[in-house]
């Protein structure tokens, strides 16, 4: 879960740009899906995805420490489910799950990375959701850098990762709904435009 973003390991393994400060970075949203997936009954991989999400993507090639990386995800009307969505959605909102009454948002705060090769790596980070705060750990491979036409930095990478929602108090149907979740995000940034 977004972790889902893990911006700021996918620019720690270019590793080739020297740059004084951080510079601000955008998600590119419609080249990003944010997805989470789950087991039914043994039966069925089922999914859905995040689709109204913020951040701070602050984020610095030469010193990766020094950036910020933090995602907010509104989890009232900000995920996809796909058939019998609403009624599916509603479950989720209610104390079984999010409890979205008093937890709206759920955010994800990088906190480190680690890179051997450049190009592979992971990244941690704290994930809040349903009033609980828990690491989460994301395998991190960059696809591929280059410019836009003009001339901004754009960045490309997947990122993957499991948790395990009991941690979170959303324990509702285990084990005949999978514990574990499956995480998927593969997304486009774009060094945001001079002001």
């Amino acid at each position: 879960m977004t972790r889902l973003l893990t911006a700021t390991a996918a620019l720690a393994l270019v590793g080739t740009a020297v740059q004084a400060e951080p510079v601000a970075f955008d998600f590119d949203k419609s080249h990003t899906l944010i997805e989470a997936s789950w087991t039914h009954q043994g039966y069925s991989t089922q999914r859905l995805q995040f689709t109204d999400y913020d951040g701070t993507l602050d984020l610095d090639l030469d010193d990766p420490s020094a950036s910020t990386v933090e995602v907010t995800f509104n989890l009232v009307d900000g995920i996809w489910a796909g058939a019998h969505h609403e009624r599916f959605i509603g479950h989720l909102n209610s104390d079984d799950f999010f409890e979205t009454g008093a937890n709206p948002t759920a955010r994800f705060v990088a906190t480190g990375f680690e890179t051997e090769d450049g190009e592979t790596g992971t990244m941690t980070g704290e994930l809040t959701m349903n009033g609980q705060t828990h690491p989460v750990t994301l395998d991190v491979t960059l696809n591929n850098t280059g410019e836009t036409n003009d001339g901004r930095t754009k960045l490309g990478f997947t990122a993957t990762g499991s948790l395990m929602r009991s941690e979170w108090d959303m324990g509702y149907a285990v084990p005949y709904v999978s514990d574990e979740i499956e995480l998927f995000i593969s997304t486009e940034l774009v060094s945001a435009a001079a002001e």
